[in-house]
């Protein structure tokens, strides 16, 4: 942009500024989860919403949907942290799919030194296993979000799946063994947890499980279904972030961000995919 052409800068005293939430996170070409949905998550629930994207997935329609993975440069991604938190002072920043470990030193770098300037809120989604990648790849990076992203979250998100991996669990098949789960996470890193079992467990409710180190409380509501759909998680992670950045405290946000993938869920958009995709409502 030249300077002819650039903004005149507004009245700063006229303009209510929003919170503003950050997500860190991967494209997800067909919209329906990643940094897509994080970015209708954050405009749906008032906050002003930036990304900084950290790979490319291309979901295959001639291989059962399976992600197709690209990542973006370690220096694109170290560029783009860079100007979004010189322009404006984050309230709450979301990590979601990181991919490589050249991607997590990057982002774990770029955060540890803002000092006391980065956010007060990191809310940490533990994509774990990256699909489209080699096994020893995928082990690699896991052990690196482990390593250098648990440290610095103040809430993480994780899923069935994520709670065994990061509990040392060999299965989760109850509100018990998953109100366990986000125990022992808590006790590893320090953070709330919110427990995503969601239609995993048997039963008629979709449950989550928040713990913070003092609370615990069963979040559950009616199951829309059986099958997962694509985004909630991504939503639930992004909902949580922004409730953080507008004030509410750790379960306050739990609770809203559970009501709003529920609206999100009940108003899933279908497509030609074998799975629906949440609708930020």
């Amino acid at each position: 942009m030249s300077a002819a052409s650039a903004p005149v800068p507004s009245d700063s005293s006229a303009t209510k500024t929003p919170p503003v939430t950050l997500t860190i996170a991967g494209s997800e070409a067909t919209g329906g989860a990643g940094a897509q949905a994080d970015l209708k998550t954050f405009q749906a629930l008032g906050t002003y919403g930036m990304v900084a994207l950290t790979c490319i997935v291309s979901l295959d329609p001639k291989a059962d949907w399976a992600h197709r993975f690209v990542p973006v440069d370690a220096g694109v991604i170290a560029d783009q942290l860079e100007a979004q938190f010189a322009c404006y002072p984050v309230d709450a920043v979301k990590l979601g799919m990181l991919g490589t470990p050249v991607t997590i030193d990057t982002v774990a770098d770029a955060l540890g030194g803002l000092g006391q300037a980065r956010p007060g809120h990191v809310v940490v989604d533990p994509v774990l296993i990256c699909k489209g990648q080699e096994p020893g790849a995928a082990l690699d990076t896991d052990n690196a979000l482990k390593e250098r992203i648990l440290p610095l979250a103040t809430f993480v998100t994780p899923n069935h799946f994520e709670s065994m991996a990061l509990s040392g669990m060999e299965s989760i098949d109850s509100v018990d063994d998953l109100a366990e789960a986000a125990r022992r996470i808590h006790d590893l890193c320090g953070a709330a947890v919110l427990a995503k079992g969601g239609v995993r467990l048997s039963g008629p409710d979709a449950v989550d499980v928040f713990y913070d180190g003092t609370t615990l409380e069963v979040l559950a509501t009616p199951k829309v279904g059986e099958v997962a759909v694509n985004g909630a998680g991504c939503t639930l992670a992004a909902a949580v972030t922004a409730e953080l950045a507008k004030g509410a405290t750790p379960l306050e946000a739990a609770r809203a961000a559970k009501n709003f993938v529920t609206r999100g869920i009940e108003a899933r958009i279908s497509s030609n995919a074998p799975f629906d995709a949440v609708r930020q409502v």
